[in-house]
């Protein structure tokens, strides 16, 4: 199936491969460890979501202080 891919008509679907097998190391441990990146996702998401709310009515120093106390 790979081979399919990285040999494929469509160049993004080509690339996408092309990357996966350049980094395969990253792609198994990622499917393969136990742990897990989604607490630090979600605090990210929080982040931009204050972001875009206050998006155009405030300078970074208030963003800023809304982050920390908004928990």
């Amino acid at each position: 199936m790979g081979q399919q891919a990285e040999q494929g008509s469509t160049p993004e679907i080509r690339s996408f491969a092309n990357g996966l097998r350049k980094d395969w190391t990253a792609v198994t441990a990622g499917l393969t460890m136990t742990w897990s990146s989604g607490a630090v996702e979600g605090a990210v998401n929080r982040i931009r979501m204050i972001k875009r709310a206050m998006y155009g009515r405030a300078n970074p120093d208030l963003l800023r202080r809304r982050i920390l106390l908004n928990d």
